[in-house]
Order: C-alpha cells, then sequence, then structure tokens
C-alpha cells in the first residue's frame, strides 16, 4: 500500500516543492508514497469562500473557522480514512525521531497547516488531531512544518533511501545520540588530517571511535539528550554484547 499524504493548506500551490526533488521527489514520481494537497479555500463559507473570523474574546487577528476545517478534514479522510490527523503549531508536542518513525509506520497522514492566528480548538479535540510543533519558533504558518515533518517520514519508507544502514546510524537512531562527524577524500586539506583512525583499515577501531564521537558530541551540544541516553538501559550491539560505555557509570 502507497503511503499517502494530505496537506490541508490555503496555499497547495507551494506543494511539492523541496518534496519533489532529491529521494523523496524520486520516491513520489515512482509511487512510493503520494502526496495531496487539498485547498482549504474550496471549503469555505458563502460567496467569498470565507475561512477565518475574528476571535471569541478579543485579540488581532483572524482564526480558521471549525466548520470550514472540519469539512477539509472529512474530504481528505474520505478519500483515504484510517490516517492520523496532525495539527501543526508551535503549542503541540516536539516533532522528534521517534514520532517519525511513528507516522511513516502508518498508512499515511493528513496535515493540517495553520494560518493566521490558528485554528479553533473545538475541531482540534473533535477531530482527535495530535498537535505537533517543528521547533520553539513561529512560522508564518504551517505549510514549511509539513514539508519536514513528511521530508523525515518520507526517507525512512521501504526503498526510499538507497542504504537502511544509512538511517540507522543517523542522529537519533538507535541510542538516541547525535550522529558522529564525517570525513571524505582528500585526507589533508588545509593543513587539516583526517583522523588517523579512519584510515587505519581497523574497523573495530573506527567503531569505537565513532562511537565515542557520537557521545561527545551529544554531551556537548545537548545536555537534554545525553541526560536522557544516560538514564537509559544499555542497548546491546550487532554482536550482543551491551557496548563499553564508561559514561553511563559517571562521565560527566
Amino acid at each position: 500500500m502507497t503511503w499517502r499524504a494530505t496537506v490541508l493548506t490555503l496555499f497547495p500551490e507551494v506543494f511539492p516543492g523541496p518534496l519533489g526533488a532529491s529521494l523523496a521527489g524520486r520516491g513520489l514520481r515512482d509511487g512510493l508514497w503520494r502526496l495531496d494537497a487539498l485547498d482549504i479555500r474550496s471549503f469555505g463559507i458563502g460567496r467569498h469562500r470565507s475561512v477565518d473570523d475574528t476571535p471569541f474574546g478579543g485579540g488581532a487577528g483572524m482564526v480558521l473557522r471549525p466548520d470550514v476545517v472540519d469539512a477539509a478534514c472529512g474530504a481528505a479522510l474520505a478519500e483515504a480514512p484510517g490516517r492520523p490527523l496532525v495539527a501543526l503549531t508551535p503549542r503541540g508536542e516536539p516533532l522528534t525521531q521517534s514520532t517519525v518513525r511513528d507516522l511513516a509506520a502508518e498508512a499515511g497522514v493528513v496535515l493540517l497547516c495553520g494560518r493566521y492566528e490558528g485554528v479553533d480548538q473545538r475541531v482540534v479535540e473533535a477531530r482527535g488531531m495530535r498537535e505537533i510543533s517543528v521547533g520553539d519558533y513561529v512560522l508564518s504558518g504551517g505549510e514549511t512544518a509539513a514539508m519536514v515533518l513528511l521530508d523525515a517520514c518520507v526517507r525512512l519508507l521501504p526503498g526510499v533511501m538507497g542504504a537502511a544502514e544509512s538511517a540507522e546510524e543517523e542522529s537519533f537512531a538507535a541510542d538516541g545520540l547525535l550522529e558522529y562527524p564525517h570525513y571524505t577524500r582528500p585526507a589533508e586539506w588545509n593543513g587539516l588530517r583526517v583522523p588517523e583512525v579512519l584510515l587505519s583499515g581497523h574497523h573495530a577501531d573506527v567503531a569505537r571511535w565513532r562511537r565515542a564521537e557520537a557521545e561527545r558530541v551529544t554531551r556537548e551540544r545537548r545536555p537534554d539528550l545525553w541526560a536522557r541516553f544516560r538514564a537509559a538501559p544499555p542497548v546491546a550491539s550487532a554482536e550482543g554484547r551491551a557496548p563499553p560505555l564508561a559514561a553511563r557509570h559517571g562521565a560527566a
């Protein structure tokens, strides 16, 4: 079954955008996933297709009407039922790799792109939408956030990425560590050399170096992820042994 994404938006013309290029674009052309951009305004009220109104309680800006949004959701789900509904909003739960994996395992997803001051909360609750944020900042609308979420999901779909092991070694995979640094030719550039261990040909040494670097980078750049990593039980390696993690035994 093809993974199917429907984006509910006031600006359907911006899609597929960058999703039409590179791996995601190739997967789209090869039928590995499908993208539909549904214009919310086509469900608007009256001759002018009104989609918003002033907020109760006063305040600046406009709010997307619940009846309009509900009609758009119903149309999307009528074509492909059973998919989760996601409202993209800065007040939602943070988008994580774990969430991405869960959504990629579904039959697809319906994404609601907010605009103006947001969406009437009643339709969000009535439809059981999952509210997700791509970061602690405010965008002009949910379209860019939708592209971020879709790109993260699509690259996990079977056949989209060339090598499955690439996804397994990336940041936030496995133990939730950030990824180790990468190097390629030339071995020396502008007086800077590639770490000697990567030129040694000793796979076990390379693996240990990469693990140590992943831990170091995570510890220095993301204390939140590092604390979570230290609190988690050890993950067994491919050989069935827990990796030697001095960090879990008191290292700062």
